[in-house]
């Protein structure tokens, strides 16, 4: 969710989720940024995609090609980049029905998979770093600590 937050990246959730989601759980693990996340959850993977017409980009320890690969800057449609549970991954039928477009991060042989929210993370700023990152601050914005902080401490 911060990801989301801090990137300016809409989150939609595809139920079955695997934890229990609610405004006061969401107020809890979001404090500081809650009032600035827009999320959605729809009840199935077809409900989803029906209205979203787009490019969709599947993460999956399966994948054939690098999560780097794409040229996102190419896409004149919208982006959608998705993960499964951390537990299971994403469904084995979607994922070989779209094959073409199954992603991977690079890891080694010591383990499966990266966690969720570190791929997410990874994914959506390589996304992002292609296309300049879009309305996104390369400096402490003003409405935080500001650009000339670390000017206090110089000679200390």
């Amino acid at each position: 969710m911060r990801t989301c937050v801090g990137s300016n990246v809409r989150l939609h959730l595809i139920e079955p989720i695997s934890f229990k989601i609610d405004d006061a759980k969401l107020r809890r693990s979001a404090v500081d940024y809650y009032d600035h996340l827009y999320f959605e959850i729809h009840k199935d993977w077809e409900s989803f995609t029906k209205d979203r017409k787009g490019r969709y980009f599947f993460l999956t320890r399966y994948g054939k090609h690098r999560h780097s690969d794409p040229d996102y800057k190419a896409i004149d449609e919208d982006i959608y980049l998705v993960f499964g549970s951390e537990s299971y991954g994403i469904d084995r039928k979607l994922l070989a029905e779209n094959e073409e477009f199954t992603f991977r991060i690079p890891t080694n042989d010591k383990i499966r998979s990266l966690n969720v929210s570190n791929a997410v993370a990874i994914t959506v700023f390589e996304v992002l770093r292609q296309l300049d990152y879009p309305s996104l601050f390369d400096h402490e914005p003003d409405t935080l600590k500001g650009s000339n902080y670390l000017k206090q401490f110089k000679g200390e």
